[in-house]
């Protein structure tokens, strides 16, 4: 059995992490009459795939040079929605996004989303204007690169007029080969300036890097480990999503179950040993077949307090494997019994073909009473659950477990932070790791909203969701009427409970005064279609019939969801995210 799953489309340079080429001879074209345009120009020429922004003077004629050429743009409202859209639209298209943004302000406006992206090694490109090294008392002088720096960003600059293409193409190269967000700052005094006589124009990279090859030690401990193994799941995460295929063959052959953190859900969908989400979004089922197998290996995952629960998903007499193609990550988050330093289908290939050559295949735990087993309860769908709905609120599990079954299964489903987070995440079926959008890496609040606007435009082909809180919908709300102009057809479910879920549920309330995160009912349906987008309160299941209503129909303006949600007492998942605080 392999996974399969519907691949985005994609550019040649960032979707296979192809390093950029060295400039050609042919010299840039005439309508690149200053740096700006040449930057503008060079980038789409490498093959970046969208840029978000808010327009400033510092920004705007290599947003329009962007454009000229060939690349999308998508106005946002704040530069830090603009940031999460872009990183976003990378994760779930496999090319890379662009902010734009105004110098000082403008910069310092997206610095959340730059350090969500940062951390969570988005290829990603933030394009912004800096102040003239010469004006030493601009209000808008900061220090960029140092802030760049400090969120976990690569800090870029344009030097010269001369070294302008050499320069855009480090960024480039950095961003895809390293996966990682850089900050490339593009000072005013150098924008107007001429391209200077001969410069060179660049060519669209097709050649992809060398991938990392694990050592035949390494592939021979590992296999050993398999033989051995009568209990193995595999847990893929980020860093595996471009190996489902490879690590489901080698999980087929070696008797392994599957598994994918949270930002690598839906990798293994169709495959009947997929176990779903390994973390705390885990069904009781799930958790505790993690934790009672013997060896688990780790693809691309870093086998952190969340896809771990803390260490409580591997059994005290468990081996564990971890994959990555960075030596400093290998035992970063946890002691590992063995490091794999390799790319992830690269390695289960090479492990899968050592198995093969001494004959080895194994049942392990893959038999039909697991498969059974996996159908029925892997899912919280399928867990049985005491329905807490009142006459004026609607139980989360009730709720999502409706929405899944009214909206079209192919969808795209992003995620906002708090309390709630857990319901949709784990009652929203996704059809594939591309249907799954999850910036959690900051841990903040209010991105959901400029994730959905992302990932919607990363793949217009699917119903976009967004399952989100009243407090971080209200806080990115100006996003909404990015949604209402650009028409798309975005599904937002906000779990509205009046409050920072999070901490009302965490906090004694005999020790602590919680009125500092309650808030007064908002109509949160009333304020949407002021913005122009379709509402409904949701209090019943009866009231779901608006949002039937609305799929079935031309779906011409986004539908804000007020879900007036009962109190859940803390989410299961929420006292081991607290751990980690």
């Amino acid at each position: 059995m392999t996974a399969t799953s519907t691949q985005p489309p994609q550019s040649c340079a960032a979707a296979t992490g192809a390093a950029a080429v060295a400039p050609s001879s042919h010299p840039a074209p005439r309508a690149a009459a200053n740096i700006a345009e040449l930057v503008g120009y060079t980038l789409a020429q490498l093959g970046v795939g969208h840029v978000f922004g808010v327009v400033g003077s510092g920004n705007f004629v290599v947003t329009n040079a962007l454009r000229r050429h060939g690349v999308p743009f998508t106005a946002a409202r704040h530069e830090g929605g603009a940031a999460t859209m872009a990183d976003a639209y990378g994760r779930m298209s496999g090319r890379v996004g662009v902010v734009s943004t105004h110098q000082g302000c403008g910069l310092t406006n997206a610095v959340t989303g730059i350090g969500e992206s940062a951390k969570s090694r988005t290829p990603m490109i933030v394009l912004t204007a800096d102040a003239a090294a010469s004006a030493i008392r601009s209000n808008f002088k900061i220090d960029q690169d140092g802030l760049a720096r400090s969120v976990g960003a690569v800090a870029e600059r344009i030097h010269s007029p001369q070294s302008a293409v050499a320069d855009t193409l480090r960024a480039y190269r950095t961003a895809v080969n390293e996966r990682r967000t850089v900050v490339l700052s593009l000072p005013t005094d150098l924008q107007a300036a001429p391209v200077p006589e001969g410069v060179p124009a660049v060519v669209v990279p097709l050649e992809a890097p060398q991938t990392v090859r694990p050592s035949a030690a390494a592939i021979a401990r590992l296999a050993g480990l398999l033989r051995a193994a009568r209990r193995p799941v595999f847990v893929a995460g980020r860093g595996g999503r471009s190996a489902g295929a490879e690590i489901a063959a080698l999980a087929e052959a070696s008797g392994a179950l599957v598994a994918a953190s949270a930002v690598a859900h839906g990798l293994f969908n169709g495959d009947p040993f997929n176990l779903g989400i390994s973390g705390g979004f885990s069904s009781p089922f799930t958790a505790a077949t993690i934790a009672d197998a013997d060896l688990v290996v780790g693809w691309g995952c870093a086998l952190n307090m969340w896809t771990m629960r803390h260490g409580s998903l591997i059994g005290a007499n468990a081996k564990v494997v971890q994959v990555d193609v960075e030596d400093s990550a290998l035992g970063a988050n946890r002691p590992v019994d063995l490091g794999v330093l390799g790319d992830s289908a690269e390695t289960a290939a090479a492990v899968l073909e050592e198995l093969r050559a001494t004959g080895h295949r194994a049942t392990g735990l893959r038999t039909p009473d697991m498969a059974a087993r996996i159908a029925a309860e892997s899912r919280w769908n399928d867990v049985d659950t005491e329905d807490i709905s009142t006459a004026e609120a609607i139980d989360p599990r009730v709720l999502s477990r409706e929405l899944d079954r009214i909206l079209p299964a192919q969808r795209i489903v992003s995620i906002d932070s708090g309390n709630f987070m857990g319901y949709p995440s784990t009652y929203l079926s996704v059809p594939d790791e591309f249907g799954f959008c999850f910036t959690q890496a900051f841990q903040s609040i209010g991105l959901g909203l400029y994730t959905a606007v992302g990932a919607a435009r990363a793949r217009p082909d699917r119903l976009p969701v967004l399952g989100t809180g009243d407090g971080g919908f209200l806080m990115s709300i100006a996003e909404l009427e990015t949604v209402v102009r650009e028409r798309i057809p975005l599904v937002a479910v906000v779990y509205n409970d009046s409050a920072y879920g999070a901490e009302v549920h965490h906090f004694d309330a005999d020790e602590e005064d919680l009125e500092v995160v309650r808030f007064p009912l908002v109509d949160i349906a009333s304020i949407a279609r002021g913005y122009g987008a379709e509402a409904v309160t949701v209090r019943t299941v009866e009231d779901l019939a608006a949002v039937a209503e609305w799929v079935n129909g031309p779906r011409e303006r986004p539908l804000v969801i007020d879900a007036r949600i009962a109190s859940d007492g803390g989410a299961w998942w929420l006292a081991e995210a607290f751990k980690g605080h």
